[in-house]
């Protein structure tokens, strides 16, 4: 049975994904899926750097304003909704085209893991949660790091519901959950795939993520948190931990100063960025996209991305835009 194709884009948080991700669509005939754990959120617009209806050009999007501040989003219902909007995009005869910097969701779907082989253990969990709120998130990681490294590696100790998620694991079966993720990364693709990640130089990108917070505050991010507070939505929701909403809470529950909070926005963002590219430098098949290597120049990303789909069969090679060199190669 011949493979469906699947095309990913990813890369660190502000390194440009976006707006390449409207072209790319445009070029080939794709669809977008949003690889991102807050984008689905309505109402969380700034602080999710969520793209903008006028920004999409016409180019389908899933996954974006899809649940409430309220609901609960994680890897497996990431699954269940982008294998729908695949499905439908497959039906139309376009091709999806992945586009965020979770490396996770995109792992669950590219090797299509199972998570299905254990489930919930109610009365520990209970006690997890009890743990995490006595003695705080903190505890719970070096819990897990005790018992999993490579997991306590790759979950920020904030995200307790994911550690918590580990710890369960590790409870139910004696084996850590990362050896378990990395088993079924061992799995081949369902998809004929292309796996592209967009880099920038490190500096120039924490420039950018500097720049992008201000951004943020100047269009009106603090409001925007206020509006949601004063709406019950509330930091032990998983919504309202995504960077930007929990420090500015902080702010405004008296927990330090609104300068302090940008300042820890911009810190936390940077370290974000990195275990980004970390998480992407572990994955197989990746196609790197240094994006000096192409002088900045989107067209000869956009022509160098297309031969890579030619070749793989995703694309046909019948057809071209307009002003693309067929002959053009990529950097090296």
């Amino acid at each position: 049975m011949k493979k469906r194709p699947l095309v990913i884009l990813t890369g660190p948080t502000a390194v440009g994904k976006t707006k390449l991700s409207i072209s790319l669509a445009k070029a080939i005939g794709g669809e977008i899926i949003s690889a991102d754990s807050m984008q689905v959120y309505k109402q969380m617009n700034i602080g999710s750097a969520k793209i903008r209806p006028e920004e999409m050009e016409g180019v389908p999007h899933f996954l974006v304003d899809a649940l409430e501040p309220d609901e609960e989003f994680h890897v497996v219902r990431f699954q269940e909704m982008a294998r729908q909007a695949m499905d439908e995009i497959y039906r139309r005869g376009k091709i999806p085209i992945l586009v965020g910097g979770t490396g996770f969701y995109i792992q669950a779907i590219l090797y299509d893991i199972d998570f299905t082989q254990h489930g919930e253990d109610p009365a520990y969990r209970r006690d997890l949660e009890t743990l995490a709120k006595e003695k705080g998130a903190g505890y719970l990681h070096e819990m897990l790091r005790r018992v999993d490294p490579r997991s306590a590696e790759e979950i920020h100790a904030r995200n307790v519901k994911r550690v918590i998620r580990a710890l369960e694991y590790f409870q139910q079966t004696g084996k850590p959950i990362s050896a378990h993720n990395a088993e079924q990364r061992q799995k081949e693709s369902p998809y004929c795939f292309a796996y592209f990640v967009l880099l920038e130089e490190r500096q120039r990108l924490y420039e950018r993520i500097n720049q992008r917070v201000d951004q943020m505050m100047e269009e009106g991010l603090l409001q925007e948190v206020c509006r949601l507070k004063e709406q019950g939505y509330t930091r032990d929701m998983v919504s309202m931990q995504g960077l930007g909403y929990k420090e500015l809470l902080d702010y405004l529950e008296g927990g330090s100063t609104l300068e302090e909070a940008v300042s820890v926005i911009k810190r936390d963002t940077r370290h974000f960025a990195k275990r980004q590219v970390t998480w992407f430098k572990r994955e197989r098949d990746v196609l790197w996209i240094e994006k000096a290597a192409y002088d900045y120049d989107e067209k000869r990303i956009l022509l160098y991305m297309r031969k890579e789909l030619e070749e793989r069969k995703i694309i046909c090679s019948c057809s071209h835009p307009a002003g693309a060199d067929r002959n053009s190669r990529p950097p090296t």
